[in-house]
């Protein structure tokens, strides 16, 4: 008994031992899985590790304490659409196709608009993308299928992503109807959006574990319409003082909020909690290892459905909220955890944006980099080798609405904004030494005359002519 006790026992350790090798030599020669979280309208002073004192968000903290934190990273835009088109494209708002939200407005068929999707499906990973629709406004040939993912579940329209409680979402192609949401009637209901896109992330990641795949989490929270789960708001009740918010008119699809100030918090912890949800799962499976994980958010703090960024400091030290061009409009959080190659508990200055996003991840899928984009690969920065990395000349943004026109342009440390009333045809600058003004409140335009010239040049030159007219300068 005893012999036979111990072949059995030596067997089943020996099985073992073969399963946690062939474990390993897996997790090194598979291509790592990609998960990239994108936050929408979340500020870079939302965040513990950003600064933020009054919300709590642990988990997030933690994934910039197991990996890199960058301070000088951008947004494509600031307004969704267009931030979000530079992320897909590698393209900045000066040459992308998409440059502003509007109906109608999404990326083209294929070979146009080529998406970071389409080249990691290239390079043998299987893709998906899990929220908020990130090629369009309102898609059609620009739905996510269509558009180098293989799976989509979410919201197509960014109108309807303003709920959380939507009438419709869509399955792939396939349109799911949730009958007992009020839709644009009470913009209340059963089902929680958010709900169904953690568990649809949860399952997928589950579904894919054996092979490699990259997954868009596009969360929409905070955006937007201000509601949370009583569970996320009770932890922020009677802790701050509060203006109710009646959504009447133009505003009332963000409903009614009597305590705004808590219900983002709420917010931007349950999103904190998604993100808990997702690592707890990669851990579970055996994933971590060979899982690098991204979070960034698509633009600055909104001030709408009764949100006060600045009671929150949500654009940090910075000026501005989403729709502006300063700082606190396009400058975002953005964390990189990859075990194995970024050092934990890093942080990085090296100044970076969305449209840099795509040559990076080609550069880990080890598919050839596309020419003709304006984003340069972080891989190195990443890796350790900060000093192979190469740099941008400089960073470009446009943002056209109505009769009103911006541009930035940032070179270094110079911010150089333009202001276009395209009605008029009146123009004005303005500059800022990002060294030493962070806040962009000294405006240096009538003190650095050359410096104006050289930026105003670099602009120009940055921009090309929109194929959509009402884009056009």
């Amino acid at each position: 008994m005893i012999t036979k006790l111990f072949k059995r026992t030596l067997l089943c350790c020996v099985s073992m031992w073969l399963l946690a090798c062939n474990a390993q030599g897996k997790g090194k020669d598979q291509k790592p899985n990609i998960i990239y979280i994108l936050a929408d309208d979340l500020g870079y002073g939302d965040l513990g590790c950003y600064g933020q004192e009054l919300i709590k968000t642990p988990h997030i903290d933690n994934l910039a304490d197991e990996g890199m934190r960058f301070t000088n990273h951008y947004a494509g835009s600031t307004v969704c659409a267009p931030s979000r088109g530079a992320l897909m494209t590698g393209l900045h708002t000066g040459n992308a196709y998409i440059r502003m939200n509007g109906n109608g407005l999404e990326l083209r068929n294929d070979p146009e608009d080529l998406t970071v999707g389409k080249y990691l499906q290239d390079g043998g990973y299987h893709t998906a993308m899990i929220g908020k629709s990130s090629t369009g406004c309102d898609t059609k040939p620009g739905q996510a299928n269509n558009k180098g993912f293989d799976y989509f579940f979410g919201y197509l329209g960014h109108g309807q992503a303003h709920t959380y409680f939507p009438k419709y979402m869509h399955r792939n192609k396939q349109q799911i109807d949730y009958p007992n949401n009020g839709g644009e009637e009470t913009w209340r209901g059963e089902t929680y959006s958010s709900d169904l896109f953690l568990e649809e992330a949860l399952a997928y990641i589950e579904n894919k574990k054996e092979e490699p795949f990259f997954l868009m989490y596009s969360s929409p929270l905070p955006h937007a319409q201000v509601w949370a789960p009583e569970e996320f708001e009770k932890e922020y009740k009677d802790k701050f003082e509060e203006k109710p918010f009646t959504g009447k008119g133009k505003s009332k699809h963000y409903g009614t909020t009597l305590t705004p100030n808590a219900t983002i918090a709420a917010m931007i912890s349950r999103l904190d909690w998604e993100v808990g949800k997702i690592m707890a799962q990669l851990e579970k499976l055996g994933l971590e290892e060979n899982t690098i994980v991204m979070f960034s958010s698509d633009n600055g703090p909104h001030k709408e459905g009764g949100r006060m960024p600045a009671f929150f400091k949500s654009s940090g030290p910075f000026r501005g909220v989403k729709r502006d061009l300063y700082e606190g409009g396009i400058r975002v959080p953005f964390i990189v955890k990859w075990p194995g190659v970024v050092k934990p508990k890093t942080t990085s200055d090296h100044i970076s944006a969305f449209w840099d996003i795509l040559p990076t991840m080609a550069d880990i899928a080890e598919v050839d980099i596309p020419e003709n984009i304006d984003g340069i690969s972080i891989f190195p920065t990443l890796n350790g080798n900060s000093n192979r990395q190469k740099e941008h000349e400089y960073l470009y943004w446009e943002f056209k609405k109505l009769n009103k026109g911006k541009r930035a342009l940032r070179k270094g440390d110079w911010k150089f904004h333009q202001f276009v009333d395209t009605k008029t045809g009146e123009i004005s600058y303005e500059l800022y030494n990002l060294a030493n003004d962070s806040s962009e409140s000294n405006n240096l335009i009538d003190k650095e005359k050359e410096k104006v010239d050289e930026l105003k040049k670099l602009m120009m030159g940055a921009y090309s002519e929109s194929e959509l007219k009402q884009f056009r300068f």
